[in-house]
């Protein structure tokens, strides 16, 4: 399965595409989509979507992992990364891509296997999982192949739960 994670945002929007099969990632490509302060947002917005369907039609993911919005003190930047968010959502909807949206709470349990993580943890787990030498940079590069990686233990889970279900339901 190949997936493409994401850390959204609109100045720095990070993404990491991994393979993940039978418990093993291999990291294809990671790092950040940037836009320029001082421009017309909507251009800002724009350039988030140009450059994530390229990367969608580069890479062909089978699925998006998304982190979940959470509301900070500043108002304005949940504003302009939820309408980031809404941007990188309509893109994969249009490219027909099931997206999986994770709280970092989700991200730490999975990468770390402790909710309460630091962001340091996660990044060094991030890394050796991936094989990687150093940590990815940008940090929202880090971030999204965890998110990634939160996808991959979490939809083995979510296929575990269905086989079991199954399983129930002809017993």
């Amino acid at each position: 399965m190949r997936i493409l994670g994401i850390d959204p945002g609109y100045a720095i929007v990070g993404f990491g595409v991994v393979d993940y099969a039978g418990m093993n990632f291999a990291p294809l490509e990671y790092g950040a989509i940037t836009t320029e302060a001082g421009i017309v947002f909507s251009k800002r917005l724009k350039a988030i979507y140009d450059d994530l369907d390229f990367l969608i039609s580069r890479w062909k993911p089978d699925c998006i992992a998304l982190e979940r919005l959470f509301f900070t003190s500043n108002q304005k930047t949940v504003i302009d990364v939820a309408q980031a968010r809404g941007v990188i959502i309509l893109c994969a909807e249009q490219r027909n891509i099931p997206l999986f949206e994770y709280t970092p709470l989700q991200v730490k349990m999975a990468v770390v296997g402790y909710g309460k993580a630091e962001k340091k943890q996660v990044m060094d787990l991030t890394r050796r999982i991936l094989h990687l030498e150093q940590i990815p940079k940008p940090d929202d590069a880090a971030d999204a192949l965890a998110i990634a990686i939160c996808h991959g233990h979490s939809f083995t889970g979510m296929r575990l739960n269905e086989t079991e279900k199954r399983a129930t339901k002809t017993v």
